[in-house]
């Protein structure tokens, strides 16, 4: 007779379980490959009380092999834990883009927000700057053209651009609010991560977007804030240059009253005030499109899923993968401007 306990899992499997989930832990293949060769159900385990399965910690530590052995084992790639985040969402948060890259693979849902706060896959990428993360987010439902965006908006008057191209999925991506209206652009902006807010835009992330007064999350700033008000407390120049040179309006203000410039002086962003000041003459910089818009991930993905997809390389400390492949290094030299 098999006696069952709560959650699901059977005390007969409880210390296999746990053995998988340190193994998933720490990265231990061999183990985690021994384990569920005895017993595939293995992968779907879940510790009591958070529900984190061995998915969620491989996932959180980056540990990629064993990401793809569960996957291969059967496990959900969108299981939850007890607050609704998936495996995608703890691998966004700590930036292991090749984890991202695998999950993406196995079709996890990027939609998916969890229980607490709202808050998606972008959410936790953004906050923490993970660009790469941000953009392998999008590879389902964005095309493997460097300025797809600038074709788009001038595809009325340009024959041949990407007419047919529907922006709305990536629009709803992108601008999904968390909790309190707050997204994933507010997040990179208010932690200063200039990159992050470059891809976002570029993914057209909407610069105007306020904030709302319903939200259970702490606001130190008020609702009905733009962006550019998250800029201000956070006190990146380069974030509010950006912002204001896609339309951002520096005399918006927000529930309190408060404009960007007001909020920057109140967190005491003085080398703020000649950029955000109301009819500023600071010259703000032309910059190209987000470097990782000349990924070509939507054909990258659509033939990894056609043919698999396996990279058995060690990563190399501190080696920058190529922009273009996601191989380790890059082998081919380019000249001139993005692919």
């Amino acid at each position: 007779m098999r006696i069952l306990n709560f959650m699901g899992n059977s005390f007969g499997c409880s210390a296999s379980g746990e053995r998988l989930v340190s193994a998933a832990r720490e990265g231990d293949l061999q183990e985690a490959k021994a384990l569920l060769e005895c017993n595939p159900r293995l992968a779907k385990y879940s510790t009591f009380g958070v529900r984190n399965s061995p998915l969620h910690y491989s996932a959180a530590q980056g540990h990629n092999e064993i990401v793809s052995l569960l996957l291969e084992s059967g496990v959900e790639v969108n299981i939850r834990n007890y607050c609704g985040q998936t495996a995608l969402m703890q691998a966004c948060r700590y930036g292991h883009w090749e984890v991202v890259q695998t999950l993406v693979l196995y079709k996890a849902n990027v939609n998916r927000a969890d229980y607490l706060n709202g808050r998606t896959a972008l959410h936790f990428a953004a906050v923490n700057g993970h660009s790469r993360c941000v953009r392998l987010l999008f590879a389902d439902v964005v095309p493997s053209l460097p300025s797809f965006w600038h074709n788009i908006r001038t595809a009325a008057s340009q024959e041949g651009s990407l007419v047919d191209f529907d922006p709305s999925p990536c629009s709803r991506i992108v601008n999904r609010p968390a909790d309190g209206g707050i997204t994933a652009l507010h997040m990179a902006a208010l932690n200063g991560h200039a990159e992050c807010v470059q891809l976002l835009l570029d993914l057209g992330a909407n610069e105007s977007f306020l904030t709302v007064q319903d939200g259970s999350t702490i606001d130190l700033i008020g609702a009905n804030s733009t962006p550019l008000h998250y800029a201000a407390c956070g006190g990146n120049v380069q974030c509010c240059q950006m912002l204001i040179a896609r339309g951002a309006s520096c005399s918006a203000q927000n529930a309190n009253g408060w404009t960007p410039l007001q909020v920057a002086r109140l967190w005491r962003r003085q080398w703020l005030e000649g950029l955000l000041a109301h009819g500023s003459q600071a010259v703000l910089p032309c910059l190209p499109p987000s470097r990782y818009l000349a990924l070509p991930l939507m054909s990258i993905v659509q033939i990894a899923r056609e043919c698999g997809w396996r990279n058995l390389e060690p990563v190399p400390v501190g080696v920058e993968p190529c922009a273009v492949c996601l191989e380790r290094r890059c082998t081919v030299a380019a000249e001139g401007g993005y692919l």
